[in-house]
């Protein structure tokens, strides 16, 4: 049987990925562009909607600056007012370990599960910036790994309550209570867990205890040693390949014609990178403030650092850094821009590009070879990147015979295919 590939989209709320300000763009926090996307993903057989999660507006250097916008709500709520308007599609959410209690998370997320009937999902992150710390009077609060603890912690302690028909008494160092499940299980027992993180605790997180992951590895060599890696992993905590699927981020552009497909992407990263993000972005890199130069001028004529100008960002690794210093007298000599640079150098993840039949053929070499099990949409455009896929590239991977013609179940468990 040819490997079936799992669709989802993460929604952007804040950050640079959204053209927001795009002629054509939606109002992306009214309550009918969430609607609309739901149903565009329902109807095109898609397993999940997922939120992100923003609990405060970033910040460089203590100060909100525009490389992002207000806009995230609350993804339970949200979620909850969209299982009333859909009838298949996954509703996940994303939800830190960090911040919230488990008890309480445990609830409110089980309670989503119930009112959907066995749709909902746990996208569990381990938020560590300062600023969103000061909401919660912690600062930064967990170094790294530390965070990883806590989060496997927290989610041993959510799948207990879960499951547990009595009361569940925990007393470790990072997570002290006693809860009682307050409510009768959905239809797929309890949220399907998501879980996105590459480091050596990300992945060890999501081996223990995640039925999907994430990655940044689009490239089919990182897919496949990203995937080979995690399977070892599964293996060592008793688990098979069969119990977590992978879904890499994807970022899809797609056109008339590849070159056609290559000018939109360049366009959409253009407009992704406003001034204020390049000069931001190299202030980190460059270890200095940079606010008195034009994002549109030359580079700056001051020698980087090795110094980390704003902590609070969280881990900007100098590793980052430092591979790039090297190279910074080639940069200065092909007279790039501030912008043109960030554009080049910023973190991405690898673009889909092509026709609609194009980046049909490389997702199915993906599927038939199981490098991955999917992929989660990253939409530059709302409703354009969603209506795109789902009206364009879904007819292309169904002739492949690598995506579903109809749901075959109702729940998120079953339309995943999880044990």
């Amino acid at each position: 049987m040819t490997a079936q590939l799992h669709l989802g989209v993460f929604y952007p709320g804040v950050g640079p990925q959204l053209i927001w300000a795009a002629p054509d763009a939606a109002p992306h926090t009214h309550i009918d562009t969430f609607i609309n996307v739901a149903q565009t993903l329902e109807r095109g057989l898609f397993d999940a909607f997922f939120l992100g999660e923003g609990l405060r507006v970033r910040e460089n250097r203590g100060r909100v600056h525009d490389l992002d916008i207000a806009g995230r709500p609350d993804a339970i709520t949200l979620l909850a007012s969209l299982a009333a308007v859909t009838d298949r599609l996954g509703l996940v959410a994303t939800q830190n370990t960090t911040y919230n209690y488990p008890a309480d998370l445990a609830r409110r997320l089980a309670s989503l599960d119930l009112i959907s009937a066995g749709r909902a999902g746990w996208n569990v992150v381990t938020t560590d910036n300062a600023w969103t710390g000061e909401n919660f009077r912690h600062g930064g609060w967990l170094p790294h790994e530390r965070r990883y603890e806590r989060a496997t912690a927290f989610v041993e302690a959510a799948k207990r309550i879960w499951a547990a028909g009595g009361s569940v008494e925990i007393d470790e160092e990072l997570i002290k209570l006693t809860a009682r499940a307050s409510q009768p299980p959905s239809p797929q027992r309890r949220p399907v867990i998501f879980q996105a993180g590459d480091s050596d605790g990300g992945r060890e997180l999501a081996a223990r205890h995640a039925d999907v992951v994430f990655s940044t590895n689009t490239s089919y060599e990182a897919a496949r040693d990203y995937a080979t890696d995690l399977r070892a992993r599964l293996k060592k905590h008793g688990r098979g390949p069969g119990d977590v699927r992978i879904l890499p981020g994807a970022y899809v552009v797609l056109g008339d014609t590849r070159k056609e497909a290559e000018e939109k992407d360049r366009w959409i990263r253009r407009e992704q990178t406003t001034g204020p993000r390049a000069i931001a972005y190299l202030e980190q890199f460059w270890g200095k403030d940079l606010s008195g130069y034009d994002p549109d001028g030359p580079l700056p004529d001051v020698e980087p650092t090795e110094a980390e100008l704003d902590p609070s960002r969280g881990t900007i690794a100098i590793a980052q850094r430092t591979g790039k210093l090297e190279r910074i007298k080639a940069w200065r000599e092909r007279n790039l821009s501030i912008r043109e640079l960030v554009i080049e150098v910023i973190p991405s993840h690898d673009a889909f590009l092509g026709t609609p039949g194009q980046v049909a053929d490389e997702w199915a070499r993906f599927a038939r070879d199981r490098v991955v099990d999917g992929f989660n949409l990253l939409p530059q455009l709302i409703p354009g990147t969603v209506e795109d896929v789902v009206d364009r590239l879904v007819p292309e991977l169904q002739e492949r015979g690598v995506y579903r013609t109809e749901y075959t179940g109702t729940t998120l468990r079953e339309h995943l295919e999880l044990p």
